[in-house]
This record gives C-alpha cells, structure tokens and sequence, in this order.
C-alpha cells in the first residue's frame, strides 16, 4: 500500500466522520517531529512525552540475553528523551503475559513459570531496571497462570499487584498536559467460563474506565492512550485464524457478547481516546495493519466506525517468543500537537523507525499518516486474514432461501447475513461468525475437517400458515407456542452421502462454538483420562497396546424432550452420517 494521508473529522452532532485522502508529501511527512513553538524556542514543553511501550515478555530465566539487548535499546533511547523533556513526562509500559508458560526447570518440577511469584519477581526487577524510567503494567492471560502455587484467581491477583506495586488492576497515569495513560488487566483465568486464555477485563474496571473517559472529554481537551493485553473487537487489527479465532480468544472479553462489544462503543463515544496498544498475537509491527486508522480510503470499503482511536499491536523483545521472526517494541513520542508512533527494532540494533503520524486539528479533528509500506517476508501471508467488509465482492444477498451451490474447498471465499443479524461466512475450509457490527471474526462454527467436500443452503425453518400439534413425548403442545420471528436452517449438504447435517445455534442464538475450555476443567479431565487408561492395564501387564480411552461430553446430543441416550455418534455409539 502507498503512503497515505487521511484527514479525520467530525460532523458535531452527527455519528458520522468525514475523510479526505491525499499524497503524503514530504512536507506533511516532515511533520512528524510535532515540533511546537515552546520547544522551537528552546523552552521547556510540558506537553511534550516519551512513552515505551514492550510487548509480550514471557520472561524466562535461563534466556535473558534478549531481554538484556532490549534494555540496553530503551536505555539509549530514554537518555536521549531526559534531554529533550522533562523526566516526569517518561514511562514504560508493559502489555503484560510476563513469564514463559512451561517449566524452567524441568529436571526439578513440572509447575509452569507463567503467574509464579518468581515469575513476577523476576519481572518486575526487569521492568524496574530501565534507569528510574516508571513503569505501569496491564496483566494477560498468562499473568495469573500460577495454578500449583496458587488455588484462586484473587490469591494470584494479589500476589502480581503486591509484587509489582499496583494498588488495582487498572491504572492511570497523567504523562503531559491533559494526556492520560490508562490501563486494564485480565483478573480470570481458573474461573473462566470458556478458554482460560480470554483477556478477561471485570466488570468493575469496565465502569472505571467509563468514568474515567466521561470525566476526561475530547471537549475538555483531553487525550486518552490505552493499553490492554488484547484489542476489543472492532480494531481490525491482524489476528490469527489458527489460534486466536478458532479457540475464542482474540479481543478482549471474547465470549461475552456485550462485554465484548462495549470496548468499542465507548471508542466511538469518546473520542478523547486517541490511541489503544495491545500485545497478545506476538506479530512484528512491518504490515500495515498492525497499525489501524480511525477510517480508511474509500477505495478500501465503507467507513469503519473506529471514532478518533488509532489502534497499535506490539511484537515481542525474545526471539524465541516471535511467531514471525520479529522482534520489535512500540514507542509513542508526543506533545500537544499530535504523535508519532514509531517501532524499536531488536534485531537491528534498537534502530527507531517512524510507523505513523498522527496531527491533531482539534480535539476531534486528526490527520493520520502510514509512514511505511508493508514490510513482508517469506511466509508472511500466512498471519494475513481475510476480514468481510460490506459490499465486498464475496457477500451473498438472498432474499428467501441460500443455496451455495460450489463444493467448499480450502479457498472458498463467502458471508452471509442470517436473517437474524449474525454473519457466517467461509475462510481457509471453515465456516466463522463474524461479529454483525465490526465484522471482526468470532469463532470457529464448523472446522475444515467436517465442511470440505460439502455445500452449504440456508432455507426457511419457519411455520407456515397453521400450527401442528406435536404428540412427541417431552415435545407435547403446540409448536407455534415459542415462534416470534422469521426462522432459519443452516445445513450442510453432502451430495456423495445424501445426507444433510443441521448447524444449530448456541442457546444465545451465537453460531461459534465455545470448544475450548477452562484450562482447570481440562487438566482435570485429562488426570481421569489418565487414571482410566491406568486402571485398563491392569491385568494386562505393562502393554498398553490396544487400550482406548475416550471422553463423551455433554450437554446436547439430540432434539429429543426426554434424555434416553448418551452416545456420542461415530465416538461411543454407531456413526450416524
């Protein structure tokens, strides 16, 4: 993609923002420095800052050179800041999932380094190091992973804030004139409901936050930088499909559908907020979208809704953490003219490069500037998802029913909305719900494994003109009883079979699956897995050979109203397709 230049505006009064796309000339880009007339004339600027902004650490204690080659960057780089403004205006910020997540000493202990004391210890005698630079810190969904040393995710909590001296979760912190840093961590790990690896931010400092930017205007003058472990929903930044989407942890509070969305409607309320870091996926900071404008060129798709927000992913300091080979931190240079946001360079010796501009014309008026071109390597293309955009030319419009009529393959491209709002659509073989408001992926509705080779029709499931009286035991009364609005089947159609399989929905009337649990549930079941095939071999001597164990899961295996079967067709009874 060429430079661009887009001039973001609001209409006062009206939930829409105005752009205009132009050449980034070498003027514009000159302007980069932020220079104002206090600090032309040589005066000290109060509004002038420096933050560093580290991504993933997953500290571990026998592989420290990086994180020593990191420090020794942003040391060089603080100094240089010292001179330019005053201390005071100087952070450090960490993104949080602190320690490696397995055993540091595996010749002693099975027990995972990740939300450990000693973890956190080590940590925080990291992040304190960087010659008196504060340090604020936002916990992941790895920073309360001590599951041997602690039973509950309140006694791990209070052990990460004690350690590293945070009297709450959350933090904010006034770095320049009007220009707040604020922060929010994961408080859930042993408890969630779903995957133990959701960035979960607790209804309280959801509220605290709210506060925070109602009391903190873009009317006012304020500006807002956030940081959290994930990005909410809705920041159209890189994620990936194998990992985060399929196992329903890619924005914060991921399986609670209002929670989840909440993120970005405040975004789009107040857009004091001018900028929100994140970590989590462990990609460099070379594509473009690791950096996200409040709105796009035309040319691009439809406006996106993103308020005055620039969102910002960060890489990660050790090698041995990159999923891409980079190893990259953020760094935020500003002052009471806009911003740069730049990348710190590991593996090239800490070199600083500009990666975006961003002018203020007012306090809801900004110009954005991409300052590079994508950087790409082999295999690159892999960590790129295809995302809908409305209208984009694999949408499908139907009016009554939708009959996919290609055979899926792994390069099938297609979405759909469902007449109830919810967006489905194909990807890499699989079928995923895309959230029906920011189009963001969701989760995994059905894998590849069981959608190759098949179509796909959406039909009408609805009642007709009359209502039958259904006889079935548990099913008695009339089916009408419980219909209010137009009904739909999803099926998956298998040609070579005859067969067709039903997709029903969650109880939330949700498509993705929530297939991934509580990492606590799973090690408990993977212990009576254990114990099972245990109990098999005796008897049969040390041979193991032969030996099945298998789990069968709850809740729903039929349409029935009376439970008189558990098998779990083609698992523990005979396939039924």
């Amino acid at each position: 993609m060429a430079l661009q230049l887009i001039t973001l505006s609001l209409f006062q009064g009206q939930g829409a923002v105005a752009f205009s796309v132009h050449a980034a000339s070498g003027n514009v880009l000159q302007s980069a420095m932020h220079m104002s007339a206090a600090a032309a004339n040589g005066e000290a600027d109060s509004s002038t800052f420096t933050v560093g902004v580290i991504g993933d650490l997953h500290m571990d204690p026998r592989k420290m050179e990086d994180y020593a080659i990191g420090r020794e960057h942003w040391l060089s780089i603080f100094g240089a800041a010292k001179a330019e403004h005053s201390p005071e205006n100087l952070a450090l910020v960490s993104l949080g999932d602190l320690g490696e997540s397995k055993s540091v000493r595996p010749a002693e202990t099975k027990e995972l380094f990740a939300g450990t004391t000693g973890c956190h210890e080590l940590a925080s005698e990291f992040l304190g190091s960087f010659d008196g630079v504060p340090y604020e810190l936002v916990g992941g969904n790895h920073d309360l992973e001590g599951i041997d040393e602690f039973t509950t995710d309140e006694a791990n909590l209070e052990m990460f804030l004690r350690v590293h001296n945070k009297p709450a979760p959350n933090f904010i912190r006034q770095i320049a004139d009007k220009t707040l840093l604020v922060g929010m961590t994961s408080t859930v790990f042993r408890s969630a409901i779903y995957t133990s690896h959701e960035v979960t931010i607790d209804q309280e400092q959801i509220n605290w936050f709210e506060k925070v930017l109602q009391d903190h205007s873009s009317a006012d003058g304020w500006k807002v930088f956030v940081f959290t472990h994930a990005p909410p929903n809705g920041s159209g930044l890189r994620v990936l499909q194998e990992n985060h989407v399929v196992n329903g942890c890619c924005w914060l509070n991921h399986s609670n559908e209002k929670q989840c969305r909440k993120f970005i409607e405040l975004v789009r309320e107040h857009r004091c907020i001018k900028a929100w870091f994140s970590g989590h996926f462990h990609l460099g900071q070379d594509y473009q979208d690791s950096i996200t404008f409040p709105t796009i060129d035309p040319a691009d798709g439809p406006y996106p809704n993103r308020g005055s927000c620039v969102f910002v992913q960060t890489s990660v300091m050790r090698a041995g953490t990159s999923r891409d080979g980079r190893q990259q931190s953020r760094m935020i240079k500003g002052n009471q003219n806009g911003f740069d946001i730049c990348t710190v360079d590991h593996a090239k010796d800490g070199a600083v490069r500009v990666d975006a501009t961003i002018t203020y014309s007012d306090c809801n008026h900004e110009v954005g500037i991409y300052a590079h071109e994508d950087e790409e390597r082999q295999g690159d293309a892999f960590f790129k998802v295809y995302a809908p955009s409305p209208g984009d030319e694999n949408l499908i419009r139907y009016e009554d029913d939708m009959f996919f009529e290609q055979i899926v393959t792994q390069e099938t491209k297609a979405w759909w909305y469902m007449a109830c709002g919810r967006v489905l659509g194909m990807l890499n073989g699989s079928l995923i719900e895309y959230d029906k408001s920011t189009l963001a992926p969701l989760g995994l509705v059905v894998g590849a494994d069981e959608l190759i080779g098949k179509k796909i029709s959406v039909i009408d499931s609805g009642l007709g003109d009359e209502c039958e009286i259904m006889y079935e035991e548990g099913m008695e009364g009339a089916e009408c009883g419980s219909f209010d609005g137009r009904e739909q089947a999803l099926l998956l159609i298998d040609d070579a079979n005859d067969t067709v399989v039903v997709v029903q929905p969650n109880e939330d009337g949700s498509y993705w699956r929530k297939i991934v649990r509580n990492k606590m549930v799973r090690m408990q079941e993977v212990r009576r897995e254990r114990a099972a095939k245990e109990f098999a071999k005796q008897g049969k001597g040390e041979e193991e050979e032969g030996i099945k164990v298998i789990s069968s899961w709850g809740p729903y295996t039929s349409t029935s109203g009376t439970a008189k079967r558990t098998g779990v067709s083609g698992l523990t009874s005979v396939a039924q397709v």
